[in-house]
């Protein structure tokens, strides 16, 4: 099942207190929050859930699959999300005591 804004709103409204138009008002303010300050090239930290960061990816060869001829992949800023240790243990409730094996 996919989230979206308008499921969020209508989650809040359900919550109570506001309307469907201030609940709105109140999700995109939190998005637009969130890319303003990721394109500005801050972290967004939510604590109990994740941060999301801004990676600077450098200009790198590459390959068209489709007929095998290279090109230069431009640099780039990309957005990347950790999640949080709690948020992981509730997506892997199995795996809540077990630690990362080692590399090599």
């Amino acid at each position: 099942m996919t989230v979206t804004k308008k499921d969020l709103t209508d989650h809040l409204y359900e919550m109570g207190g506001l309307t469907h138009t201030e609940n709105k008002r109140l999700v995109d303010a939190l998005f637009n929050t969130i890319r303003e300050t990721l394109a500005s090239g801050e972290e967004v930290q939510l604590s109990g859930f994740g941060r999301f960061n801004i990676l600077d990816k450098r200009a790198r060869p590459g390959r068209n699959p489709k007929n095998g001829v290279s090109v230069e992949i431009a640099a780039r800023r990309v957005v990347t999300f950790t999640a949080s240790h709690s948020f992981k243990q509730i997506c892997n409730p199995d795996l809540a005591g077990c630690k990362p094996a080692a590399n090599a």
